[in-house]
């Protein structure tokens, strides 16, 4: 265990290019009793509250789990207690600040949208394809493929507050050339104009976040190219 934790520190600091502060398991009481992790100083941090995570949300299980942790540096608690942590470990995206209520408000604002030609009849509703992409954007996705990936993720809770199709009891999320053919073919004057009134009832609410619609047409793709219709510049 002590050749691992020494490897994992080396081969994370190698690969991502800042240092690890702690590790973290969960041992099931019923099972075992971490007395490996008690041995080699790990600490336990307390109990889980015996939820595990599904496809559609989260369910409770039979059992919690015991939460060991290991600080790897002396001032690991001063560190991660912080207000702000320190530039060193400042790697994700900055979070959003909207609700999902305010985020799936995004479904009503694009309703008057008019539906490309070809697109009646279709399973997906446009409102919906347009109402996810965005809130991928939000998200930090960027191309087809993340966008895509997003929103298949989503919980069957969640597909269902942004009004996917349901279908033998699951709702149903439309697939990555769906969005791709919404996003390529929606009237952009249409979008522009429902976005920026989106916007100023919520763009207020984080001042990194702005959307324009007038350049939507020059976000990038998978690979890195301006092709299509989404964009959020944070400024």
């Amino acid at each position: 265990m002590s050749h691992c934790r020494r490897r994992i520190q080396q081969d994370w600091l190698e690969r991502f290019g800042y240092p690890l502060l702690l590790l973290e398991t969960f041992v099931d009481p019923d099972r075992f009793h971490g007395t490996i992790y008690r041995a080699s100083n790990w600490i336990l941090a307390g109990s889980t509250k015996g939820y595990r995570r599904t496809r559609e949300g989260y369910e409770r299980t039979q059992s919690s789990k015991c939460v060991f942790i290991l600080p790897l540096q002396r001032n690991a608690r001063a560190l991660l207690s912080r207000p702000v942590l320190n530039d060193r470990y400042l790697t994700g995206k900055a979070n959003m600040k909207l609700t999902a209520n305010q985020m799936l408000s995004l479904y009503d604002a694009f309703k008057a949208i008019n539906a490309p030609r070809g697109a009646q009849g279709k399973k997906h509703q446009l409102p919906t394809i347009l109402s996810l992409s965005v809130a991928a954007i939000l998200c930090g996705m960027r191309g087809y493929k993340d966008i895509a990936l997003w929103v298949q993720s989503l919980g069957n809770n969640a597909r269902s507050r942004f009004r996917c199709r349901k279908r033998n009891g699951r709702y149903e999320a439309p697939s990555r050339t769906v969005i791709r053919n919404a996003l390529v073919n929606v009237d952009p004057e249409q979008l522009n104009q429902a976005l920026n009134i989106w916007n100023a009832h919520y763009g207020y609410l984080d001042e990194r976040l702005a959307i324009d619609g007038k350049t939507m047409c020059n976000a990038l793709d998978d690979q890195g190219r301006q092709t299509h219709i989404m964009s959020v510049i944070g400024h």
